[in-house]
C-alpha cells in the first residue's frame, strides 16, 4: 500500500493521525527512544501544518518561532504549508547561515509587529 500523503488527509484524518501520534511520541519518550521521539514528533508537526490555512501567513512579516523564543522568523515567501525564510535575532540581524531554510507553518506563531 502506498503511503498517502498528508496533503490528501481530510482535516478529521489529520486530527485522528495527530492523536495517534502524540500517544506513540509518548511512549517512545517514556522509553527513552529519542530517535523515535524526534521522529513523531516531527510527522506531528507536519501533520498539524495541514490542518492550518497557509494564507494566515504572509510574505515579508516576521513570526514568533514555536521552541525557539530568542529568534522570529522572516518569510520572503510561502510555498505550501512552508514558509521560506531566514531567522532573526532581536535586533532584526539574520542568523542564519543558508540563504534561506524552511519551516512548516505549524512551527510559526504570532506575527510580530
Amino acid at each position: 500500500m502506498m503511503e498517502r500523503r498528508y496533503s490528501d488527509y481530510t482535516y478529521e484524518e489529520l486530527r485522528q493521525e495527530v492523536a495517534e501520534l502524540t500517544e506513540k511520541a509518548r511512549k517512545a519518550e517514556q522509553m527513552g527512544m529519542v530517535n523515535e521521539y524526534a521522529v513523531h514528533e516531527r510527522k506531528i508537526i507536519m501533520a498539524k501544518s495541514y490542518m492550518m490555512n497557509p494564507q494566515e501567513f504572509s510574505a515579508g512579516e516576521t513570526y514568533q518561532i514555536e521552541g525557539d523564543p530568542a529568534h522570529t522568523f522572516y518569510i520572503e515567501y510561502m510555498n505550501g504549508v512552508f514558509a521560506w525564510g531566514y531567522r532573526q535575532n532581536d535586533r532584526k540581524e539574520k542568523v542564519t547561515e543558508e540563504k534561506e531554510e524552511a519551516l512548516p507553518i505549524s512551527m510559526l506563531g504570532q506575527q510580530v509587529k
